[in-house]
């Protein structure tokens, strides 16, 4: 009798302890379902969730008394925050969440919401090996979707790119925004990598991130050219600066003045692939004739048009600007090449005419001189003679609805005359004789494009003081507000400064191949970009810069 209550006991410890088994067992399932389920952020339940296994034809028969004897575990996965993705240059702005993220995968689709994205809509689909749907409605797993929005006021090229639910939406403003979001997408993918959960929001800080060659002193191909697109588009560069006559050669094909042009050229129909490709890219093409200095190849066709001083020397390189022909040649061809460059920027030149470098430049060329005051009054100089011919340029290219820009050494201070004020300063020397630092140009009001000889000069041969710049340099110790030196101009003017180009000159066009070249400014443009993106402080070091982009490749 008395071990009744000890085998009652026990039997009611046994029950006890499969209740608490069991209730423990169901809170386990129930936060497995949360952890996998929608995180409040939007993610989806991965593949194999308790979800998905509950959606399935439950057994019957002995298979679903089996199951119910000897219930099966529900995989079930949580996932971390997602974490910002790194990108070249940098998005500005990531908003974390839980997720799985987004990896491309066969038979999955690019569409659009706008025929105006079909062209990144295709480019994207191709370089992911997508399928390209044009514009569709309805939603499926994978999708990516570019989209413009209606955010008025916000800069054309900022876009938002949410990845969410197993689909990417890349939108903005304008195409431009949109393109520079396929092309963050674009390299979180690259190698197999994972879009990261979340939100991204970004914008360049800088309206102007160009590069600028000179293929007048060295002949680029046509291919290396359009590789170089490739590359400067898919780090969100958004001009290519033609420099491409000058006193070595002339390099484009020309119908109006074929006898300027040097044997080794692009064709006109090179040039308008060149400029379609770029487009493609949102690279606005600016080409550069620059005058009245730099002209060597025009005089070499048409010597009478050579500046002589008063002892009949000729100059090198200069047009007599007292000449009307040399203005007519010189417009013939601007307008010429109007139609080819279809953006609306054009670089007019304007440095380093070598009639300005002698002491006494009345003395040294008195046609010039005398020029100057029939066109000026009793008082004007040869420098307001000069300006009087930049300003002539001007108008020929804005004709065209192009916007002018000029080297700064081609601005002079103390002239009757002055450079018309929509006429961009390209800053890139504090070297030439009266030398006027930038805040003379910024205080003036003027529009600033940052070529900074210090930072941002790759020479060929390294000739004179030049050694060729390196990306550590660059993002370390370069901003858009250093625009001479290593000196930064005053916060003050950053709205005037519109960004900034790094600019590969072929002075000594054999000291290095076209594969040199391109290997040896793969960092400088990287950082450089890096900076116009944002001119804050990177948060990587320059070892996780460089690495990070020997990854992206």
């Amino acid at each position: 009798m008395r071990r009744t209550p000890v085998k009652s006991a026990l039997r009611r410890t046994w029950v006890l302890i499969v209740a608490v088994v069991v209730v423990t067992v169901a809170a386990g399932v129930s936060l497995g379902l949360l952890a996998a389920g929608d995180d409040g952020d939007g993610g989806s339940r991965p593949v194999g969730s308790a979800q998905e296994d509950s959606s399935r034809s439950a057994p019957t028969g002995e298979s679903s008394r089996a199951a119910s004897k000897t219930p099966s575990p529900t995989p079930t996965r949580s996932y971390p925050l997602s974490k910002t993705p790194r990108t070249i240059p940098a998005v500005r702005s990531h908003t974390p969440a839980r997720g799985p993220g987004w990896t491309p995968g066969k038979g999955e689709r690019v569409v659009v919401s706008d025929g105006d994205l079909a062209d990144e809509g295709r480019l994207l689909a191709g370089e992911l090996g997508l399928t390209y749907a044009g514009e569709k409605d309805d939603v499926r797993a994978g999708d990516v979707r570019l989209a413009l929005n209606d955010d008025e006021g916000a800069d054309p090229e900022s876009y938002t790119m949410t990845v969410r639910g197993g689909r990417v939406t890349v939108s903005g403003p304008a195409d431009s925004g949109v393109f520079y979001g396929t092309r963050t997408l674009k390299q979180e993918v690259h190698g197999g990598g994972t879009a990261p959960e979340g939100v991204v929001r970004d914008e360049p800080a800088e309206p102007v991130r160009g590069f600028m060659l000179d293929i007048a002193r060295k002949n680029f191909t046509a291919d290396w050219i359009e590789d170089r697109v490739r590359e400067l588009g898919d780090l969100k560069y958004n001009q290519l600066h033609l420099h491409f006559s000058d006193d070595q050669a002339f390099r484009i094909e020309s119908d109006t003045h074929p006898e300027i042009v040097s044997s080794e050229h692009l064709t006109k129909a090179q040039v308008k692939e060149i400029v379609g490709l770029a487009a493609g890219r949102h690279i606005t093409v600016v080409p550069e004739i620059d005058s009245p200095g730099h002209l060597g190849a025009v005089i070499a066709a048409h010597p009478d048009l050579q500046l002589r001083n008063v002892r009949g020397v000729p100059v090198r390189g200069a047009v007599d600007i007292s000449d009307p022909d040399s203005a007519e040649i010189v417009d013939d061809l601007l307008n010429e090449y109007a139609g080819l460059f279809p953006g609306g920027q054009w670089h007019l030149g304007g440095d380093e005419y070598q009639a300005l470098v002698v002491s006494d430049p009345e003395a040294s060329f008195p046609q010039l001189a005398s020029a100057a005051r029939e066109a000026h009054g009793s008082g004007a100089s040869v420098e307001d003679f000069t300006t009087g011919w930049l300003n002539d340029r001007a108008d020929t290219v804005r004709a065209h609805d192009k916007s002018p820009r000029a080297w700064n050494d081609g601005f002079f201070r103390g002239t009757s005359v002055k450079a018309d004020k929509d006429i961009q300063v390209a800053y890139w020397t504090g070297k030439e004789i009266g030398a006027r630092l930038p805040a003379g140009y910024l205080s003036e009001g003027r529009k600033v494009v940052n070529y900074n000889d210090e930072f941002l000069y790759y020479v060929l041969g390294q000739p004179q003081t030049f050694v060729y710049p390196t990306g550590q340099r660059i993002y370390e110790q370069w901003t858009p507000l250093v625009l001479r030196g290593t000196q930064a101009v005053p916060a003050k003017y950053d709205d005037q400064i519109l960004g900034g180009t790094f600019a590969v000159w072929c002075d000594f066009p054999n000291a290095q191949t076209e594969a040199q070249v391109a290997a040896g400014i793969r960092m400088p443009l990287r950082a450089t970009v890096q900076k116009l993106w944002d001119s804050g402080r990177p948060e990587l070091s320059w070892t996780g810069f460089r690495a990070l982009a020997d990854r992206l490749g």
